[in-house]
């Protein structure tokens, strides 16, 4: 087990702050240090609230187990002695026999837990699957709406953009706070149009006050500051069109919007003909010649007849109805999509 694995108990807390706020979201160094742990019975441990979808490898816990290292420490929530981090090295402790482990104890809320041993699989031992990691990033954004995307994406080791695209889809409709919390511990403004309107209201209130009052106050920039006076004194509006656009584009898309910007992100140069893809999966001996390919097949088959013809019927539809057709044919289509995610995050994951 790598060095990093092992931490003292007087470090554990203060480590624990660093690593669960996002002032310091990356693990550190953590010094291999003798001493400063607990013998707990194993009987008084309980599994902990693992990020990890399908439990623990018993092929990776048979490893530890035959291994004749000392196993490092594991580190458990005081509050409900569930295991943060070390499930792999408890099993293998009861493969060996053992009755009794080291441990050191976590003293915090079970989210913060859960942030934690999320961190620690990502930085050290059996790495979490890609899907692990996007679900746990879809739980942390639900409990700490407040982080950044580039926060989170430390902790779970996925891009930030992955990170925004799990937020969206996780919190539909929840508002989020105007500002978020980086992984340096800075609080920044998601846009700087709020910010924008309490500096206008500032200046309205007390002309005379300062650009540095002013930016306090209202959480910007002097530069920012500066530029809503000037726009005042010229009668303009304190928010730029440009950046008012740009907001306008931040909000979350339609189904049907989405829909169209996944579609032409999976076209290589242009629109594939749904016929042309069969027949080119028919030519495919690995797909023709089994029973699991020739099964695929039918249902493709049956599932891609596609919906030619729609414009003839989109003048028949009754008015009231419309609206419903079109919420009927967007569940179908994110059927697909859903569909079509599963199958490229598989291509990508085994590649």
């Amino acid at each position: 087990m790598p060095a990093a694995d092992i931490t003292t108990a007087g470090e554990t807390n203060a480590l624990a702050d660093r690593r669960v706020t996002p002032c310091g979201m990356l693990l550190s160094a953590v010094t291999n240090d003798a001493g400063d742990y607990e013998i707990m019975a194993i009987s008084a441990l309980a599994p902990g609230d693992s990020p990890r979808l399908s439990g623990e490898d018993a092929g990776h816990t048979r490893l530890l187990a035959e291994s004749d290292d000392d196993l490092p420490p594991i580190l458990v929530h005081r509050g409900t002695m569930r295991v943060i981090d070390g499930m792999h090295r408890l099993r293998a402790a009861l493969l060996r026999g053992d009755e009794k482990i080291k441990v050191r104890l976590f003293d915090g809320d079970e989210e913060t837990a859960f942030v934690m041993a999320v961190e620690a699989n990502t930085a050290h031992g059996l790495p979490l699957s890609l899907a692990d990691r996007e679900a746990a990033a879809a739980r942390i954004v639900v409990s700490r709406p407040h982080w950044s995307d580039r926060a989170i994406a430390s902790v779970t080791g996925l891009s930030a953009k992955t990170v925004d695209t799990i937020r969206r889809a996780a919190t539909p409709g929840v508002p989020q706070p105007l500002s978020r919390i980086g992984r340096d511990g800075r609080v920044r403004p998601l846009t700087s149009a709020e910010g924008r309107r309490r500096a206008c209201e500032l200046f309205t209130a007390r002309p005379d006050a300062s650009l540095r009052q002013v930016a306090e106050q209202a959480g910007i920039s002097l530069g920012t500051a500066r530029d809503v006076r000037n726009r005042m004194m010229r009668g303009e509006d304190p928010i730029p069109p440009q950046q008012r656009a740009r907001d306008e584009r931040r909000e979350p898309a339609g189904a049907e919007r989405r829909l169209r910007r996944v579609a032409a992100a999976g076209r290589a140069d242009r629109p594939k003909d749904p016929a042309a893809i069969l027949h080119q999966l028919q030519r495919d001996p690995s797909v023709r010649f089994t029973d699991s390919g020739r099964t695929l097949l039918r249902w493709l088959n049956e599932h891609t007849a596609g919906v030619r013809g729609w414009e003839d019927l989109s003048g028949t539809m009754p008015s009231h109805c419309a609206y419903m057709i079109a919420d009927l044919a967007c569940a179908v289509a994110e059927e697909w999509l859903e569909f079509a995610e599963h199958v490229r995050r598989r291509a990508e994951t085994t590649a």
